[in-house]
């Protein structure tokens, strides 16, 4: 099966994943946003997403509406089953995914690539702390998490996001035409 790949672009709470997301989309428009559904209030921003009660989101599970689904931070997570007909039909999708879901969309998704996003520490601090989600607690919580390391076995390219968006737009979209070569 050739197909496409399904980027998934991970890495702690506050590096900016959604941020460089926005970024590549806007310089490769051929790559395709996969918009996730959540079990998280809508007024909390963020990033667009589908949201959705723990019973809804409990009921698709059941139906079969997800290809891969996960749970981080006491919320539960989907990408809508159609995006993998989506890869299979030879599209690169782009999604934010929880570290703890890529073993799992390893074998859903055979051309997996993994976008590690990482960035300094007072970096991740300042930007959870200037979204205004977190508590403190919460905040401490998520950045004792950052060092957390990535499944083995995994297409892995680590991207720096603690200057510009800009260059780790352009580090990670070097890296993606090489994988795609």
């Amino acid at each position: 099966m050739n197909g496409g790949r399904l980027i998934a672009v991970v890495g702690p709470s506050g590096v900016g994943k959604d941020s460089l997301i926005d970024g590549l989309i806007a310089a490769a428009p051929a790559l395709r946003r996969v918009r996730r559904v959540i079990t998280r209030d809508a007024a909390l921003g963020g990033e667009d997403f589908d949201p959705a009660t723990p019973e809804a989101f409990a009921e698709a599970v059941q139906q079969g509406a997800f290809c891969l689904h996960w749970a981080a931070h006491g919320m539960q997570y989907g990408l809508p089953a159609g995006v993998l007909q989506t890869v299979r039909g030879g599209a690169d999708c782009v999604a934010n995914l929880s570290r703890s879901a890529l073993p799992r969309a390893a074998e859903v998704f055979p051309r997996l690539v993994v976008l590690n996003v990482i960035a300094a520490p007072e970096v991740l601090a300042r930007r959870l702390a200037g979204r205004g989600r977190e508590t403190a607690e919460e905040i401490a919580g998520r950045l004792a998490q950052a060092s957390k390391p990535l499944p083995s076995g995994l297409d892995v390219v680590t991207v720096v996001n603690d200057g510009p968006l800009e260059h780790a737009v352009a580090q990670a979209l070097a890296a993606l035409q090489k994988e795609r070569a």
